[in-house]
């Protein structure tokens, strides 16, 4: 039989050493990111990438072998199970093919097939199979007794049985499948009922369609399969059958008698009722399965990027969500994100107060000596931002205007409550808005990423793989970042390698209790917080200002006596090497590996001691749209306009250009040469200059083209 270590190696080509020591790993329950970054000589250097597809194909192999032991079981209780049966079932390595093996075992009692053998007709099916008989009639007049009242009856009920049989074989299952993967179109139909409803306008492109299914792009599946679930087309899987069903009769039919004739009518009639929708379904399931991998793959990498999108830092912030009647929400914050102040301002109709939303805003920013003005890019965004634009600061202000999708899940949502129980949900907008400029990471992690407004079709993929493909992206995210765990909320610490929620919740307790941690073996004293955690979290939690400046560096705590170590050896102190660029390069680090440590993980150091605690991200940069672009009434074929990427998909990328409407690079656009990756051109919160193509202003579309 296959081992973990064999089937693991076998899918992903990577070294079996390399497999086995990141098994052993895992097993420990160490992290990926953990794993990654400080295991390096036992994984051979793997990355967080290859690291997560040895997990996959574990979790994979693990299920598979979970379905075995079960099957074996059922088999045995129904006194089935021969040996030759066991070893299929053992040595098989794919769960379409074991389900296959399992097909004979698990029919139901109400079956055709089931019922003819209770009336005593499978030894009639039997001779028909065998092909040597010339008069099936005579021979099927001998079954005509009991419930079999007449020769018809009777090998229809042989013929249901056979038909079970052809099902039931994997060498015609799998000749099917050949077909389906080949040569399946899938067809789709309007509901006559629901022609002319106004809502079915949005897929009327898939009214009367047809396409390849192995061709068709995962966007348009996933659109004609949410077409489907609304009711508004009927969609069909198909194959030529008349070679499908020649294909099975050239396996089965050897003879040219009557017992072919029978043999012949129950192929057709197991094609039909048993073998196509079984399989047809398999296909498209199996498309589905694909084109879920392909959404969650494109909204894994957008929240990637918008997860470490451009942080202003700790700077002091003014935001703004902006209104026409309710007026716009204004707070302030402190560098560290805590709400100072909070007021409506009333710039726009009905009330139209800009001179006092002026006066206030301008006062605002004088007197909490803000540094950064923050606009939500919602309703009245752009009238806000010209208002903002016109007022003379004492001090130079950069203006940002910042993405508020899901903003509003956040300011409803139980850790909004927890945050700020004494404000409503307007001004816990405002402080997500301001605190996402501060830094995108630590904000957004609060929210469903689902409600964050990247991606395609996030509500119709399979959920369970799209929560855990998007755990992993800001799981990955946040350690690659590193967190600061004196400022740090729970939403963030828990996304901590090794610390998960609990844990978080009691860091966040402790240090509201106790005061800021001094230094990372302070982190020790949090309760629960045992050895382990310790191990897997310590090296991305950061002690800003701590005694011991590893402590606010990548380098890990079971490192740190390898710094002291070289340090001693040059005659210095820890402090004097952070930052001793030519000091550090001249450590010759062959002298200071053991058993358990090589040159990657102190070439890691070394990197680290360089810059320590140095932000992978770009700092955010200021951008303005085109002041007289407001609406979609204004823009014109042949305009140059900047834009900012505010979504990617596998069709394009959509770009915010100063108007309500986004529009669409589609990916022929994007380049005068094939695009086969939209990431490849373009990334998310990009700035970028489009040219307008195509205005729809009925339909609201926009089309643009790269600018190059």
């Amino acid at each position: 039989m296959t081992s973990l270590i064999q089937y693991i190696t076998s899918q992903t080509q990577l070294p079996e050493s390399s497999v086995k020591n990141t098994v052993d790993l895992l097993n420990e329950d160490c992290t990926v990111p953990f794993i990654s970054r400080y295991r390096k000589e036992r994984t051979g250097n793997l990355d967080e990438v290859q690291i997560g597809e040895i997990v996959k194909y574990k979790e994979q192999f693990e299920a598979l072998e979970k379905r075995k032991t079960a099957i074996l079981k059922a088999i045995e209780e129904q006194g089935k199970l021969t040996s030759e049966l066991q070893h299929k079932i053992e040595i098989t390595q794919d769960i379409t093919a074991l389900e296959d093996l399992y097909l004979p075992f698990k029919k139901s009692r109400k079956t055709k097939a089931e019922k003819a053998r209770q009336i005593g007709l499978e030894p009639l099916a039997k001779i028909i199979m065998s092909q040597n008989a010339n008069d099936v009639e005579s021979i099927a007049f001998k079954y005509v007794k009991g419930e079999v009242n007449s020769v018809d009856e009777a090998l229809e009920g042989a013929r249901h049985i056979i038909a079970e049989w052809i099902n039931e074989r994997t060498d015609v299952r799998n000749n099917i499948r050949y077909q389906m993967e080949r040569f399946a179109m899938i067809t789709t139909k309007v509901v006559k009922t629901k022609a002319e409803d106004e809502n079915t306008q949005k897929f009327r492109d898939y009214f009367d369609w047809e396409e390849n299914l192995s061709r068709i792009p995962s966007h348009r599946l996933l659109a004609i399969l949410r077409a489907e679930s609304e009711g508004f087309i009927k969609v069909k899987i198909s194959i030529d059958d008349d070679r499908a069903l020649t294909k099975i009769e050239g396996r089965i039919i050897r003879s040219n008698n009557a017992c072919a004739e029978q043999i012949e009518l129950a192929i057709k009639d197991a094609y039909k009722r048993l073998l196509l929708p079984a399989l047809s379904n398999e296909a498209l399931q199996l498309a589905k399965e694909k084109a879920d991998a392909s959404a969650i793959s494109v909204f894994a990498k957008n929240l990637k990027q918008l997860l470490l999108g451009s942080p202003l830092g700790e700077k002091r912030v003014l935001a703004i969500d902006p209104g026409f009647r309710t007026g716009c929400k204004v707070v302030c914050l402190d560098a560290q994100g805590s709400l100072l102040y909070n007021e409506t301002i009333y710039p726009h109709p009905p009330k139209s107060d800009s001179t006092g939303a002026i006066k206030k805003l301008s006062s605002l920013c004088e007197a909490y000596k803000i540094e950064a003005i923050a606009i939500g890019n919602g309703t009245a965004s752009r009238e806000t931002e010209a208002l903002v634009r016109k007022i003379h600061f004492k001090n130079d202000m950069q203006v940002f205007v910042v993405s508020e999708a899901g903003a509003s899940i956040y300011s409803a949502s139980k850790i909004a409550h927890e945050e700020f129980p004494n404000y409503d949900v307007t001004v816990r907008g405002s402080v997500s808005i301001g605190r996402r400029l501060q830094d995108p990471l630590a904000e957004l992690v609060k929210i469903d990423a689902k409600s964050i407004g990247v991606g395609q079709y996030q509500h119709d993929v399979d959920q369970t793989k799209l929560k855990k493909e998007l755990d992993t992206v800001v799981e990955s995210c946040v350690n690659a970042v590193g967190v600061n765990i004196n400022t740090a909320s729970v939403s963030l610490l828990s996304y901590v390698s090794g610390i998960g929620p609990k844990l978080a919740e009691n860091i966040f307790n402790y240090r509201n209790e106790h005061g800021m941690f001094k230094s990372r073996a302070a982190i020790k004293k949090v309760p629960r917080l045992g050895d382990k955690a310790f191990q897997q979290g310590a090296a991305f939690l950061r002690i800003k200002s701590a005694k011991n400046p590893l402590d606010d560096s990548a380098v890990h705590p079971e490192s740190y006596r390898i710094v002291e170590q070289m340090a001693k050896d040059l005659g210095k102190e820890v402090t004097s090497l952070i930052g001793n660029e030519s000091v550090l390069n001249a450590i010759d680090l062959k002298q200071y590996c053991t058993e358990t440590i090589g040159l990657p993980t102190l070439d890691d150091i070394i990197k680290e001691l360089k810059k320590p605690g140095l932000d992978i991200r770009e700092q955010a940069k200021v951008f303005t749209f085109n002041q007289n672009i407001k609406t979609i009434n204004d823009l014109q074929a042949g305009q140059l306009l900047s834009g900012i990427v505010n979504n990617i998909t596998n069709f394009g990328a959509f770009v915010d250009i100063g108007v309500k409407e986004s529009g669409l690079i589609h990916l022929s656009n994007l380049s005068d040469s094939f695009v086969s990756d939209v990431n490849a051109h373009v990334s998310l919160h990009q700035q970028v200059i489009v040219k307008v193509l195509e205005v729809d202003i009925p339909r609201k579309r926009i089309q643009l083209k790269l600018h190059k």
